[in-house]
């Protein structure tokens, strides 16, 4: 009995919970106070000015004035009030204390909530309503990085990296997009147009080496969006591999890719973190495809992306693994193009690439196997396919088997039949690279009699010498929850 049909559908949430939502202030011209006599208060009321604002000190009973907070005052940076009182929050935009107890922070809290005035307490993260993060200074680009108090050590780090990513020219190619943008939208159209333009925009930014005063640029980057090419009139499609699972797997032009998307369709076993990494904008719909589960038919898939570029939209098909491997790209192009829709394809890393890293194997180990060959498990009906089974059986070939979970014995089976060794080893991996991984360690003999199980994820076979060395020899035996007698 064929599998029930189901319709594309959209996919929500759109982003996982929040710890805090990100909010970016705008200060310039605006009163704000900071509370304190440390050299921590003084980097608050450095940000504060750095960020526009009129700055004002009031001094708490303590300790002597940091020399930061003199030469910044000395500087005409911030000026001094005198004395703290509770009445000089009224009318300030953000009030800022460093606090030497609970009980202080606690007080200074409630003060800043009855003038009606969020309020950073200073190493005492449940006293605020406001939280300063890490901060990476591209202005008017400007990145905040937040870990909600619980790990400032790796909020550093990531600051870091960060750093690391971004050229130093990121400001003036901000500064740019500003002075430019009322010619963008006075002289191209909404949609395909500018978003051609700004892309263009983007990856010049981002690459090291670009220069944002060069010479005619802008006008060179308009004439390039405004130049007639195959599909213009239309949007397009991208066939993006998200890879099997891990996020860090996929690649930068995937990641492009998805961060360009107006509409993500993706299968059912994309997962959630890679999903992500897609613009938030991003319309997200689900058009999954489950062996022997309801799915939706690939001509609807392909009607679909069909008609979603002919309104300008940049549609993305997101496919797990590669989508050139068993994931019909080569339909889904040739329909498209048919219709002269632009399609391009960004390759994944497929799943027997990630196995074979995480076991340390070799698919190709010199001492053990002169080639390797990708083969489905999964006819057409979830019948057994029909292959090169005497190739298929020599001894120095690593096999990896997609889709091989409901037909794995009778897989087995056919090989031993054409001559390879029971005691080749194989390996039964569900959910590669991902949180919920399982590989497990059998031999084909031993695979020709299982029965098999019902596994949630993703399964791929690893069948070949290849498997017996190295860590892949510490995989676990196979138990019965992907293959039971």
């Amino acid at each position: 009995m064929p599998p029930a049909s189901r319709q594309p559908r959209f996919a929500a949430p759109r982003i996982a919970p929040l710890s805090v939502l990100p909010v970016f202030m705008k200060l310039g011209g605006k009163c704000a106070i900071v509370v304190g006599r440390s050299a921590a208060a003084a980097w608050k009321a450095e940000l504060l000015a750095a960020a526009g604002a009129t700055t004002c000190l009031a001094l708490p009973d303590g300790a002597p004035l940091a020399p930061e907070l003199t030469a910044l005052i000395e500087a005409g940076r911030i000026s001094c009030l005198g004395a703290y009182e509770p009445g000089q929050l009224r009318g300030t935009a953000l009030a800022v204390f460093d606090a030497d107890s609970d009980e202080a922070a606690a007080r200074f809290r409630d003060q800043a909530l009855a003038a009606g005035v969020p309020c950073n307490v200073i190493d005492h993260p449940k006293y605020c309503t406001v939280q300063f993060g890490g901060i990476v200074n591209r202005s008017p680009v400007v990145v905040g990085i937040s870990t909600t108090g619980a790990a400032p050590i790796l909020g550093q780090a990531i600051r870091r990296r960060i750093e690391v990513a971004l050229p130093p020219t990121l400001s003036a190619w901000a500064a740019l997009a500003e002075r430019i943008r009322g010619a963008v939208l006075d002289r191209l159209k909404p949609g395909v147009e500018r978003r051609r333009l700004w892309e263009r925009f983007a990856d010049l930014a981002l690459a090291q080496g670009h220069e944002a005063e060069t010479a005619g640029l802008p006008e060179r980057l308009i004439a390039e969006a405004r130049r007639p090419d195959s599909g213009a009139a239309f949007g397009c499609v991208t066939l993006v591999g998200a890879g099997p699972g891990d996020p860090g797997l996929l690649t930068v032009n995937a990641v492009r890719a998805l961060q360009a998307a107006d509409i993500i369709l993706f299968d059912d076993l994309v997962s959630a973190g890679v999903l992500e990494l897609a613009r938030r904008e991003a319309r997200r719909m689900m058009v999954g495809k489950r062996g022997g589960q309801a799915s939706c038919s690939q001509g609807d898939i392909n009607a679909l992306a069909l008609r979603l570029a002919r309104q300008g939209k940049n549609v993305v098909r997101l496919k797990s693994g590669d989508p050139t491997m068993f994931g019909r790209a080569g339909e889904e192009i040739a329909a498209l193009r048919a219709e002269g829709i632009a399609v391009e394809v960004v390759p994944g890393i497929t799943a027997a690439s990630a196995l074979a890293a995480r076991l340390g194997a070799s698919l190709t180990h010199r001492d053990h196997a002169h080639s390797v060959r990708f083969v489905t498990g999964h006819g057409r009906g979830g019948a057994m396919p029909d292959l090169d089974w005497r190739g298929l059986a020599d001894a120095g070939t690593t096999l990896a088997v997609y889709m091989g979970g409901r037909t794995a014995p009778a897989f087995a089976r056919r090989l031993l039949a054409h001559g390879l060794a029971g005691a080749t080893p194989a390996v039964i991996a569900e959910s590669v690279s991902r949180l919920s991984e399982a590989i497990y360690h059998t031999t084909l003999e031993r695979l020709a009699v299982e029965k098999p199980g019902h596994p949630d994820g993703p399964v791929l076979i690893g069948i070949g010498q290849v498997f017996r060395c190295g860590a892949a020899a510490q995989a676990a035996p196979a138990p019965s929850l992907l293959f039971g007698t």
